[in-house]
């Protein structure tokens, strides 16, 4: 299974928020790039680079952050946050970019964003489901849609979505568990017989390393972790030990 740090931005800086909640923004660093290489340095080869600003703006603010750790690390960068034009996706890309994230528009606007999965192809384009109840949110999460998440997942994996980011909102930024039955329940009924299943990413309430080896036996393909680290419950010696042993 891939580990899969995050970094939020807000203003430049690395966040964690609960919940999605802005009001409960906690600064971590104000430089996200030494973060990003203090990840390098222990053999994290993946980041999920995140602009909050763009997510409430509804365009790419921070590709600025993104083109620094793109140029100056080897990780391989997952950017999301805001992207809801051709522009913004050329803009992430262009910073470096290997892989962009949709949540919102997969919601709002299917048309563009399966334009996007034609013109890319399914290796640089993940779907974001992210989901309260079961039910699909969007705008930051602020905003609730009332569509099913799994069926939101099925329709998308047979247009070709291979990658699906899924964080359960309760759960994020709580240090309480993953959600593991959810995850394995939307890798049970998104796997059919003739059809090729969607690699899941697991995202939010990992606390431990015991999270990670659960997480690892659901079949989850990633794991995406943030407070867990910045908090000190996981330690990137850690994460080192379970990179290069797994």
């Amino acid at each position: 299974m891939r580990i899969i740090p995050a970094i939020d931005i807000i203003g430049g800086k690395c966040v964690r928020l609960s919940k999605g909640d802005y009001a409960t923004e906690k600064v971590y660093s104000e430089n996200p790039l030494e973060m990003a290489k203090a990840f390098e340095a222990h053999g994290v080869e993946y980041l999920h680079l995140v602009d909050l600003d763009g997510a409430k703006s509804k365009h790419i603010v921070n590709h600025k952050v993104l083109e620094q750790i793109a140029s100056k690390t080897s990780l391989k960068v997952d950017f999301g946050g805001g992207l809801k034009s051709d522009e913004d996706l050329r803009v992430a890309f262009e910073c470096g970019a290997k892989q962009v994230t949709g949540g919102s528009i997969a919601v709002r606007d299917r048309d563009v964003f399966l334009n996007w999965l034609r013109q890319y192809g399914q290796e640089k384009i993940i779907l974001g489901a992210d989901a309260m109840d079961e039910k699909i949110a969007v705008s930051g999460w602020q905003e609730g849609t009332g569509e099913e998440l799994i069926p939101f997942i099925r329709a998308y994996r047979d247009e070709g979505i291979k990658f699906v980011i899924c964080t359960d909102i309760d759960k994020d930024g709580m240090l309480e568990g993953p959600s593991t039955g959810l995850y394995q329940k939307i890798l049970e009924e998104t796997t059919e017989a003739g059809k090729s299943g969607i690699h899941l990413i697991a995202s939010g309430g990992i606390s431990s390393m015991d999270d990670l080896y659960a997480l690892s036996k659901t079949g989850c393909e990633g794991a995406i972790l943030g407070k867990a680290i910045y908090e000190n419950r996981i330690s990137l010696k850690e994460l080192e030990t379970y990179i290069t042993t797994s």
